[in-house]
């Protein structure tokens, strides 16, 4: 806790992240002093937190401080530490950590001033998420003027806030990695000062008008370099080329993140998953693309739901695996299908509206008013979001426009090149080369998709009808068996009842 109750009980006033949580007002205030409202409970849990500040705060413990006398189940704790998160806009969890099957962990810097005395750092060392975290050191000012330090804090800000929108990953609350004196770091000293797994380092070069920068992505438990790059650009408008390449380098970790992500889950046993790591695993499941697997898939889903109750992806996960019954492997009648997706979908919005991967799925299922408002929704809160990219793309390809959907899908391709969905986006590609009678690019992307995924039941068919058309009849018919073979259903499904969203 960083001192003594009494000490604890002493302070007046605590400061974090630009707020100031004053008990002798009882009220939470924004920089700007203007009061933040907060219902009773939720005050004094926050001020729980705030005391203990960087310590695990278990259920049972916040029960018998809050509600001493009472029994309450685990959703008045959710909705208390929904409404602080509101208050402090921590959508990204940054602040108030949740810690999966253990409670929670106030994961910002804290100050305690006491009537007449200085404030006071309360820290102490931050346990790991299971999602995958990430701290982006300051860039190191390597150019010989050193009033240009203004560039590397600027280009260290941006990269910060561009990983921060996506919400799949932690990132330590901007400012953080300042607070770590001198360059020659022990990556793994500080990811532990920092509770997290990876670590952003990087330069800043300027010499005349030509900038260099130079990042490179670390595990921290092994320090291995999992990814580096350099960044060589005229300057003209500082600001604008800030911007350029915080985006390009959070377009280039996310993915290797992601994979490197994904190795390490697969080698935890499924009991010792936590909530964000049971939804990878579910993902990893449904990406094999067959009935058996999709059922497995909603299983880990539900399982980080249990976990975490307002984890929104996986409702619209478990939206998604119902969507593909329907859809794709005709296990369900299609109406039934839908319509048990769009419940989870919604309940996945309702939870969180900013979510990219709920508002998505919202829109694959809706009508096409509510698709277009959807779709935005989903891009604006996550501009980087693989899935929202694929579902525009697939939109595309089911009204007719296969180019737009094409770039769009190839978008998502590049953002997540290890998706274990990617199986999926591939088949719409190879229809969008097939509706403009690229028979042979669609025949490519077919084959890719069949090696990727033996047993997705819409490969081999996209390979049947390509080579029909080709006139290559003898590999079509073989293409043809192979599909009513994996998926006597699918093929069923998609020869005679034709879903409305495939030509006639």
């Amino acid at each position: 806790m960083g001192r003594d109750a009494d000490t604890a009980a002493a302070a007046a006033v605590y400061r974090f992240e630009g707020f100031i949580l004053d008990l002798r007002r009882g009220a939470l205030l924004a920089a700007t002093g203007e009061e933040i409202r907060l219902r009773h409970k939720s005050f004094r849990l926050l001020r729980l937190f705030v005391e203990n500040a960087a310590h695990l705060l278990d259920r049972d413990k916040i029960n018998q401080t809050i509600w001493p006398d009472v029994t309450v189940n685990d959703d008045g704790i959710t909705q208390c530490v929904g409404d602080i998160r509101r208050a402090l806009c921590d959508e990204t969890q940054a602040i108030l950590r949740t810690v999966p099957r253990r409670g929670y962990i106030f994961a910002a810097e804290v100050t305690a001033a006491h009537e007449g005395t200085p404030a006071q750092p309360v820290s102490g060392p931050v346990p790991l998420t299971d999602k995958p975290s990430i701290a982006v050191l300051p860039f190191a000012n390597l150019s010989a003027d050193p009033e240009q330090k203004y560039f590397s804090d600027g280009i260290t800000d941006d990269i910060t806030a561009e990983l921060a929108r996506n919400r799949a990953q932690f990132v330590v609350a901007r400012n953080a990695g300042l607070k770590i004196p001198g360059r020659a770091l022990d990556i793994r000293q500080a990811a532990s000062e920092l509770g997290v797994r990876y670590v952003l380092d990087g330069s800043v070069r300027r010499n005349g008008g030509h900038v260099r920068v130079v990042a490179q992505l670390i595990e921290a438990e092994t320090c291995e370099h999992i990814w580096a790059e350099r960044y060589n650009r005229e300057l003209s408008n500082a600001f604008s080329l800030q911007d350029e390449i915080a985006t390009a380098v959070a377009a280039a970790i996310q993915p290797a993140i992601a994979d490197a992500e994904l190795r390490r889950i697969l080698r935890k046993p499924p009991e010792a998953l936590g909530a964000w790591e049971a939804y990878q695993r579910g993902r990893w499941h449904e990406g094999k693309a067959n009935p058996a697997d999709n059922a497995q898939a909603r299983q880990f889903f539900h399982r980080a739901i249990e976990l975490e109750p307002t984890f929104a992806s996986a409702y619209a996960s478990v939206a998604m695996t119902f969507g593909w019954e329907g859809d794709w492997y005709a296990t369900l009648p299609l109406s039934e299908a839908r319509e048990r997706a769009t419940t989870w979908a919604r309940k996945a919005a309702q939870i969180d509206a900013t979510d990219a991967e709920a508002q998505a799925t919202l829109a694959w299922l809706s009508d096409a008013e509510e698709r277009r408002e959807r779709l935005s929704l989903a891009l604006a809160s996550d501009p980087h979001s693989p899935f929202a990219h694929w579902i525009r793309g697939k939109i595309h390809v089911h009204n007719g426009r296969p180019s737009e959907g094409r770039k769009a899908m190839m978008i998502a391709l590049r953002l997540s090149p290890h998706n274990p969905l990617n199986g999926f986006l591939m088949i719409l590609i190879a229809m969008s080369h097939y509706y403009e009678c690229d028979y042979l690019n669609a025949l490519e992307v077919a084959q890719r998709t069949v090696s990727l995924c033996p047993e997705h039941p819409l490969a081999y068919r996209w390979v049947a009808v390509s080579l029909g058309q080709l006139g290559r009849t003898s590999e079509a018919a073989e293409a043809l068996r192979r599909a009513m073979a994996v998926s006597p259903s699918s093929f069923d499904f998609f020869t005679r009842a034709r879903p409305p969203w495939i030509p006639g």
